[in-house]
């Protein structure tokens, strides 16, 4: 039995966006290589327009309603969250310096490459103390974790793209081969130990499902990446001659695994756009319409079914013990019953 409330209580609003706008631009991005689309390159980057933009407004209005409630910063955990909001948007707003000189620069090649990733790389160097602030207050920094390890590899990427390293893609994606390599490592890990719970009979089926759960999971994460980084190292080496969509194709079931986990995933700032909840209970406060299908459960199976299948697989012994008890009560009846004669004799006084 489930229901659909708990499956929308749990959704990660910030993590949706995120993905969605990485799958559609590295959609646009691969079409726009393989020259199946002619739009400009400002057009191919509004997928991470979208993005930054939601990011920018959510914060705006964030701190406009922590502007308007004093009393929230005397709460601890409150201005917490509202200082990870706003470390959230200076690393947005590099990102999105970033994208925009990458977009003016495919479209018109006039800076160099290593002036282009300098915002990134200012990203990774900033994003290894924004990490350890994160572990100590307990706040995600998927994002920044990202950027603190690729840090070498941007700058691999950048002097590659400037002719100046002289190396093949291959040799110039070591530092995400490292980054890969400790992934499936790790991914093997949480294989081996769900495929040992599988085989304990004192596991409960509930620690069994979650480490299945998360075998798979992060088998439908890092796999597909290895998969993606060899096929596009060897279509830029020429050494294999496929389309870039079909060397990205591992990297949209990335995304869209990601996409999925983001309705399984709590966490994320809530005081994005001001919200101070998950994003799913404001919205079924504006729609209680909304509230009524959430609460809705289902069963893949069917009450019929199962009364039937409890019929059929009945014990005797309790079938035995139920006419036994049927008959003790049909003899209790009976000696309870009012026995009256049929002739009355009169005795003399």
């Amino acid at each position: 039995m489930a229901n659909l409330q708990g499956f929308f209580q749990e959704f990660n609003g910030s993590k949706f966006v995120v993905f969605s706008s990485l799958l559609g631009f590295s959609l646009l991005f691969t079409l726009k290589l393989d020259n199946q689309i002619h739009w400009s390159w400002w057009t191919v980057f509004i997928p991470l327009w979208i993005w930054k933009g939601v990011a920018i407004a959510g914060a705006m209005v964030g701190s406009y309603v922590w502007w308007r409630r004093p009393q929230a910063r005397v709460h601890t955990e409150e201005y917490i969250q509202y200082k990870a909001m706003l470390i959230s948007l200076a690393v947005h707003l590099l990102l999105l310096m970033f994208e925009l000189l990458v977009a003016d620069n495919l479209q018109s090649r006039r800076h160099l490459w290593i002036l282009v990733f300098i915002p990134l790389v200012f990203v990774s160097i900033i994003s290894v103390g924004i990490c350890v602030w994160s572990v100590r207050h307990d706040r995600p920094f998927q994002l920044e974790l990202f950027c603190a390890v690729n840090s070498l590899q941007f700058v691999f990427l950048a002097l590659k793209l400037d002719r100046i390293l002289y190396w093949s893609w291959e040799v110039t994606f070591i530092p995400l081969w490292i980054v890969l390599c400790i992934s499936l490592v790790g991914v093997l890990y949480t294989i081996i130990f769900a495929g040992i719970l599988l085989r304990m009979p004192d596991v409960n089926a509930d620690q069994r499902r979650s480490s299945t759960n998360s075998a798979l999971g992060y088998s439908f994460l890092v796999v597909p990446l290895l998969v993606f980084l060899v096929l596009l190292t060897n279509k830029l080496d020429n050494t294999v001659k496929v389309t870039y969509f079909a060397a990205t194709s591992p990297l949209f079931l990335t995304f869209f695994t990601l996409i999925i986990t983001s309705f399984g995933t709590r966490g994320g700032n809530q005081y994005w756009f001001g919200l101070r909840r998950p994003p799913c209970q404001v919205l079924f406060g504006l729609c209680p319409c909304l509230q009524i299908f959430g609460n809705v459960s289902y069963s893949l199976y069917n009450n019929n079914n199962n009364n039937n299948s409890n019929n059929n697989n009945s014990d005797p012994a309790n079938d035995a013990a139920i006419e036994i008890y049927i008959n003790s009560k049909k003899k209790k009846k009976k000696v309870d019953e009012t026995v009256a004669p049929a002739i009355t004799l009169e005795l003399p006084d």
